[in-house]
């Protein structure tokens, strides 16, 4: 399909997918297999590499010379973003929440090093100025364009479109079918990839994502989000579906404590895989769904002897700067 070719490459690609064998092993009941999209490379890797892979040809498509984004001051995206912008010659723009630290670490250390202009939006951490900024830019003689908080829009989803073949032809070479796909969903591009990715390629699996961040985007609940990014995607795909909140199935209660607030959940979950298999996690993301994966299945909220996939986000840099909460 057209669409999903027209991309700029910028991730190692295809993951790596296996069973962790230990983790079986010990929770005898369930096989568990984990796709490694922290793999994907750029930058020390993580799923907005796939995303970024077609907001950055849609840049290029549209004769910009200057890329505006925003988050979280220990968002993977800005950091993904700010490398992606290397890699393709274009200048990067960052509005994150907070004060700028003294002595920045973790991804915004990173996204320092990647050449991205930041700029610190206070209690705003959701790129709520970038429409301002893109004006600022204008009026200097910029032709920039804005990606949406997360990389999440209709095109962004496209990644998580061809990631779903991806994974089904993985599956297929390797003659395992997987019943349920555990995932981190916050700014829910990904989700409504995968949503899209399912209906067009016939993946059978059924989704389990694992909701991260209760705060509403542009006053619409994520729930309204996503179905907007996945009714917009369909139209661009041809797909004939008719899709409704009732398929946004997001898992609350994992993120009773907020956004980016460390607990014992995210601590256990983030030792788990560590100790019994030697990958790691991220405090805010895939710390937090591993843990929710682990619930489901201490608690046989799946039925027993299931195959199991957990999709890892990425997001290694995060944990140095939560190194306090994680000790």
């Amino acid at each position: 399909m057209k669409i999903l070719e027209n991309k700029f490459d910028l991730g190692f690609l295809p993951t790596p997918l296996h069973k962790l064998k230990n983790l079986s092993d010990k929770y005898e009941d369930y096989n568990i297999y984990i796709k490694r999209d922290d793999q994907t490379g750029l930058a020390s890797g993580g799923n907005k590499t796939r995303k970024l892979e077609y907001l950055i040809q849609e840049a290029i498509d549209n004769g910009c010379d200057t890329i505006i984004t925003g988050g979280a001051q220990q968002s993977n995206h800005c950091r993904q973003t700010a490398a992606a912008c290397s890699v393709a010659g274009l200048q990067c723009h960052l509005m994150l929440g907070g004060d700028g630290p003294e002595t920045p670490n973790g991804n915004l250390l990173l996204s320092n090093l990647l050449g991205a202009k930041i700029y610190f939006a206070a209690e705003d951490r959701k790129g709520e100025g970038m429409e301002l900024l893109k004006e600022e830019l204008m009026v200097k003689g910029k032709k920039p364009i804005i990606i949406p908080y997360g990389g999440s829009s209709s095109n962004g989803a496209m990644g998580y479109v061809n990631a779903t073949k991806e994974l089904k032809d993985q599956l297929k070479e390797l003659d395992i079918t997987i019943d349920y796909i555990f995932f981190a969903s916050s700014s829910g591009g990904t989700l409504a990839g995968f949503i899209l990715g399912k209906e067009l390629f016939g993946l059978t699996s059924e989704l389990i994502p694992i909701n991260i961040d209760k705060t509403e985007i542009q006053g619409l609940s994520l729930e309204e989000k996503i179905l907007d990014i996945v009714n917009d995607g369909k139209k661009m795909l041809n797909l004939k579906k008719e899709y409704s909140l009732r398929d946004i199935n997001l898992i609350r209660g994992y993120d009773k404590t907020g956004y980016g607030v460390i607990g014992q959940n995210e601590k256990e979950a983030i030792k788990e895989l560590a100790v019994n298999e030697g990958i790691l996690l991220d405090p805010v993301y895939s710390g937090r769904a591993f843990y929710g994966l682990m619930d489901f299945l201490k608690n046989k909220k799946v039925p027993v002897e299931s195959n199991i996939l957990f999709y890892h986000t990425g997001g290694l840099p995060a944990n140095f700067a939560y190194a306090n909460y994680l000790v």
